[in-house]
């Protein structure tokens, strides 16, 4: 964030007399960050009230391709609002041979197809919910996007605002030559952020404002584009890893990334990808594949590799409870079914998940995905979610 110098300056002439007033020697202080999201304002909507769980769908209608994103009442799960982006047909939806690769969550949310695999590897959802839920702002107002150029060569990053129509989407640059990728909104919706490649070949992260002559501001070093972004705290700001999940204080976070040996770490000052140098006060969650969310500021729920789902100490990185199941052993005729996490509710009592066979996450040899709501403490049934509006492409985002 850039240092606001406040300074009062007097031209030769523009008084008669000195001033009698005292100079203004005070300079501004940049604010300490707050690494959670708390303290922003949000408009009242279905979007931004408590005990709502959020999804997005991705899918054609009305001639076009556009993601659907519901606001849902857990109780009874019927859905209290719904938003839609439409997507204009230059932005990256898939990877296919003759096209510039572009790493987006878009490509990974609407490009759920086996031929058209995620550009980051590994679509478990508990890599897909927190890297597809950075799309957006906190109050889910704006979308952001990658725009291919006509020539194929240049990408840039951009927005789309729900319910607009289809020639109000905001290109927020148009230099011959850009390289951005990984565009994901800042949490106020006031900024998108994306990885670039800088006039002399190195990768940065970059944000430009939604407003105004969308100049480039720098935030720091990227590795390439081949990890997410996720964008968080006043002021916001940037981290490059997989499955990045805030605390509740924001104290610290989930995430992964290649030669980084960890699974938690306390958030930093500034933006930049997880590295081994610049990791701190890292904590290995023990037998953890896929990290589902936060139970409590010092508590985090882990799928193992037996596919249980257990609590981990965030301090310690044991086990802290028994093994909870998801699915039973005699579900399914062939396969034992298998379940993936995508969220853990705010009050840390619940979590989703998608049961489907595996290798089969779309349901193209079975029935289809099921999603059900589990409990933290292991005790009672699981809760089928049944509902027309979801599919197999549906992306749990978040349980407020």
């Amino acid at each position: 964030m850039a240092l606001l110098l406040l300074a009062v300056l007097c031209v030769q002439g523009c008084s008669v007399e000195p001033s009698k007033e005292k100079p203004d020697t005070a300079t501004s202080v940049p604010p300490a960050p707050y690494h959670g999201n708390r303290e922003y304002v949000l408009p009242d909507s279905p979007f931004t009230r408590e005990d709502t769980v959020i999804t997005a769908t991705c899918g054609s209608a009305s001639g076009g391709v556009g993601v659907l994103v519901q606001a849902w009442d857990p109780e009874r799960w019927e859905p209290r609002g719904e938003r839609y982006f439409r997507i204009p047909d230059d932005a990256a939806l898939g990877n296919f041979s003759d096209f510039k690769v572009v790493n987006s969550p878009l490509v990974d949310l609407c490009g759920m197809i086996p031929a058209n695999p995620s550009p980051y590897g590994v679509d478990d959802l508990e890599y897909m919910s927190p890297r597809v839920r950075a799309l957006f702002d906190l109050a889910f107002t704006r979308m952001a996007v990658v725009f291919r150029n006509p020539d194929d060569r240049s990408t840039h990053a951009g927005f789309v605002e729900s319910g607009t129509r289809f020639d109000t989407f905001v290109r927020l640059s148009g230099a011959t030559g850009d390289d951005e990728q990984n565009a994901v909104m800042s949490p106020d919706g006031s900024g998108v952020w994306f990885t670039y490649t800088d006039s002399v070949g190195e990768h940065r992260i970059g944000s430009r404002p939604v407003e105004g002559d969308h100049g480039l501001s720098d935030e720091g070093p990227a590795t390439g584009h081949d990890l997410p972004l996720v964008v968080s705290g006043k002021p916001p700001l940037a981290v490059q890893a997989n499955m990045v999940r805030l605390a509740p204080d924001g104290r610290h976070r989930t995430a992964t990334a290649p030669k980084v040996f960890g699974h938690v770490f306390d958030t930093r000052d500034s933006s930049g990808p997880l590295t081994q140098t610049k990791a701190r006060s890292v904590t290995l969650l023990r037998g953890c594949v896929g990290i589902v969310g936060w139970i409590r500021d010092d508590s985090v729920l882990c799928r193992n590799r037996s596919g249980f789902f257990r609590a981990m100490d965030a301090r310690s990185g044991r086990a802290t409870g028994a093994e909870i199941a998801a699915v039973h052993s005699n579900e399914g005729s062939f396969n034992a079914m298998i379940a993936e996490g995508m969220l853990v509710s705010a009050d840390g009592k619940w979590f989703i998940v998608a049961v489907h066979e595996p290798n089969d996450r779309y349901g193209y040899r079975s029935d289809g995905t099921d999603f059900r709501v589990v409990s933290t403490s292991g005790e009672g049934e699981a809760t089928r979610i049944v509902h027309e509006s979801l599919t197999n492409g549906t992306v749990f985002l978040e349980w407020r």
